[in-house]
């Protein structure tokens, strides 16, 4: 059985950065394994622009992104990879079983593990919409797949459920197929989409969106022929008498990620109730030793960017507890989100006595205008940052310096202040 000093569950650009990273930093083996047949990860479906603005400066298309990362470790010969292999079982001691067509059956031993294995799409049956069953009902990156990759339209007349990312994207691609978008509908008092793709995907194309509403039952046979909406109160309870009935042949639900997490339940990895993803420290480590987390599968990112960035913290740290370089944390300070901030990771810092600087990445409970994002540890304000605008839907980020971080109390508390 060979043994590596970093296997990555997971080729998208968490992986691929996250092999990159944990070779930089002196890994002499790494092993990457996808379970696609190609990798980059749900970036392959997603021709549209908009990535890479952040890290690489300039603005890039999904498959473009991809190929960045994958350029990162082409010339590395102490990175493999290995596509068409799915992960079976981890067990504590760092083995890895799999399954690929080459190989059969096999396992890998590895000194540090690192999940980033991404999320997958909340479907109809995790949201219960009442109904019959009819084809036509799409969840949102599986239309995507079938018209951007396979070259199929998933109908004609589309009503879109949630206002997410995927969605809003996939009602402008629809309607430059030719598709009539109908409606987006959300459940939510205000969208759960990027600011831009509201604007470019919506306002843009004259596309509905409906707040606070919600389909409360999908009609047809064969083939879905309509959905009953109603307007939602304040509890997400539908209001009767606001039924008004919407003609479709197709329902497209882009209703939120859940986290890939079923590898990390069997590990016994402490999971965040609000996140569905691991629990970790600013090393990206999780609550078992040597396993390490990055990406979508700690919580969801609405920017490719910020994925790439904790990978690279994740395959630095990864690598240095191969080498056994990492030193034992002197104090461990709790991050606690407060005051319309509804996440924050990481949930822990383990900490020396220098302190090290620390980038906090956190969603807001609700929208909110000019107010500022205030750190407090034991009584003292550590850090603040001016918020023009927070919405759940657009992830922030906030940097801590080292200086700061070593004078820090048991308990760091994230928190907005003010605002409208």
């Amino acid at each position: 059985m060979k043994t590596y000093d970093v296997i990555i569950i997971g080729g998208g650009p968490g992986g691929l950065t996250a092999a990159y990273s944990a070779r930089e930093n002196g890994a002499e083996s790494v092993l990457v394994l996808e379970r696609d047949r190609e990798l980059g990860g749900i970036l392959q479906q997603c021709i549209h622009n908009g990535f890479g603005l952040h890290r690489f400066k300039e603005e890039l298309t999904g498959p473009g992104y991809a190929q960045k990362c994958i350029d990162l470790i082409k010339d590395e010969p102490e990175i493999e990879c290995r596509t068409d292999s799915m992960v079976l079982n981890i067990e504590a001691d760092k083995t890895v079983t799999a399954v690929s067509p080459d190989l059969g059956l096999f396992k890998v031993q590895g000194r540090t593990v690192i999940l980033t294995m991404g999320c997958r799409e909340r479907t109809r049956g995790a949201i219960r919409i009442p109904g019959t069953r009819p084809a036509g009902v799409f969840t949102a990156g599986a239309a995507q797949r079938m018209v951007n990759m396979e070259g199929y339209l998933p109908g004609k007349k589309i009503v879109i459920l949630g206002s997410g990312d995927i969605g809003l994207i996939m009602a402008r691609r629809l309607s430059l197929e030719g598709c009539q978008v109908v409606a987006c509908l959300e459940i939510c008092p205000f969208s759960n989409g990027l600011t831009r793709n509201i604007v470019q995907c919506l306002n843009d194309f004259d596309i509905p969106l409906y707040l606070s509403h919600t389909i409360v039952k999908i009609n047809g046979d064969a083939r879905v022929t309509g959905v009953t909406v109603a307007k939602v109160d304040e509890k997400m309870r539908p209001i009767p008498g606001t039924e008004f009935e919407l003609d479709c042949d197709t329902v497209m639900l882009s209703v939120g990620l859940i986290p890939e997490n079923e590898l990390s339940k069997g590990l016994n990895i402490r999971l965040h109730p609000l996140t569905a993803g691991p629990v970790v420290d600013q090393h990206r480590e999780t609550s078992q030793k040597g396993f390490f987390a990055a990406g979508n599968v700690v919580h969801v990112h609405d920017l490719v960017d910020f994925v790439s960035d904790e990978a690279e913290i994740a395959g630095k740290f990864a690598a240095l507890a191969a080498r056994g370089l990492l030193s034992e944390p002197t104090k461990t300070v709790t991050v606690q989100p407060t005051a319309g901030v509804r996440t924050c990771v990481p949930q822990i810092l383990h900490l020396n006595e220098e302190g090290e600087t620390l980038q906090l990445f956190l969603r807001v409970a609700a929208p909110r205008r000019k107010c500022k994002l205030v750190l407090k540890s034991g009584g003292k304000v550590v850090g603040s940052k001016f918020l023009p605008v927070a919405k759940p839907s657009e992830m922030i980020t906030v940097t801590l310096p080292a200086a700061k971080c070593a004078d820090l109390q048991e308990v760091l508390e994230v928190g907005l202040e003010g605002g409208l």
